[in-house]
């Protein structure tokens, strides 16, 4: 069976600002949705800010076996209720995938437990991505390390808790430095955030992006386990005899 991915996208930039409607037509989901949607592995459908419920219902997140979501300008716009089914998705095995500002959104942020806040500076510059965990799947086909002509600052401090894994570490042209690609796990759900994606940029046509981002879709996939039971138990073993 294919994986399921649902791309969400708050939609803002592309209505409200010439240059990344025309950058991106049919929206970043759009452009993210059509180079997953290139392999067969994966089945793809787009949701937005804007759709009922943000179009993260019951049934849709029931359905998703991987979220790769994109956000910026408004993250306080998602309602808490479509966040606290997005994070108990997550707990019950459901990927998440955070792009760019993604790491604000009430999704990640909750499940991080901390405020995620960054140095950051728009200054259209180089960074270079370095594989500091190459044989994380994640990493997989690419170099040691591949750079992106211009885009957003993010700088250190990171104010996340330690990772589990550390893919990719950045470094930029005005001279900071940045964990741009970190694993956790949240009970049985994967979470992979990704620095690189400025709506400004064309970051989503670069192969290595787009290379990572279906790499990270891969990996979040769910995976059976054990079966987890909760609650009040009864004893295995005869108690007090």
């Amino acid at each position: 069976m294919p994986i399921q991915v649902t791309v969400w996208n708050e939609n803002v930039h592309e209505q409200e600002r010439e240059a990344v409607a025309e950058l991106y037509p049919d929206g970043i989901h759009g452009a993210i949705a059509d180079f997953l949607g290139a392999f067969d592995e994966f089945s793809v459908r787009t949701a937005t800010l804007q759709d009922p419920e943000h179009g993260l219902t019951e049934s849709v997140l029931a359905e998703t076996d991987v979220l790769v979501w994109w956000s910026h300008a408004a993250n306080d716009a998602v309602a808490d209720e479509v966040a606290d089914r997005v994070v108990d998705r997550v707990h019950g095995g459901m990927g998440f995938i955070a792009l760019h500002s993604g790491k604000n959104s009430k999704p990640f942020s909750r499940l991080m437990g901390t405020t995620c806040n960054i140095k950051f500076r728009h200054a259209g510059e180089r960074e270079r991505v370095w594989v500091t965990d190459p044989g994380h799947p994640i990493a997989d086909g690419l170099p040691d390390h591949f750079e992106i002509p211009q885009t957003e600052m993010y700088g250190e401090p990171f104010d996340i808790p330690e990772p589990d894994r550390t893919v990719f570490v950045s470094w930029f042209e005005g001279g900071e430095v940045f964990r741009s690609g970190v694993c956790f796990r949240r009970g049985r759900g994967r979470l992979f955030a990704f620095r690189p994606g400025h709506e400004l940029y064309p970051i989503f046509e670069q192969d290595e992006v787009q290379r990572v981002v279906a790499n990270a879709v891969r990996w979040g996939a769910p995976n059976e386990g054990a079966v987890a039971e909760w609650g009040e138990s009864d004893p295995l073993e005869s108690i007090g005899e």
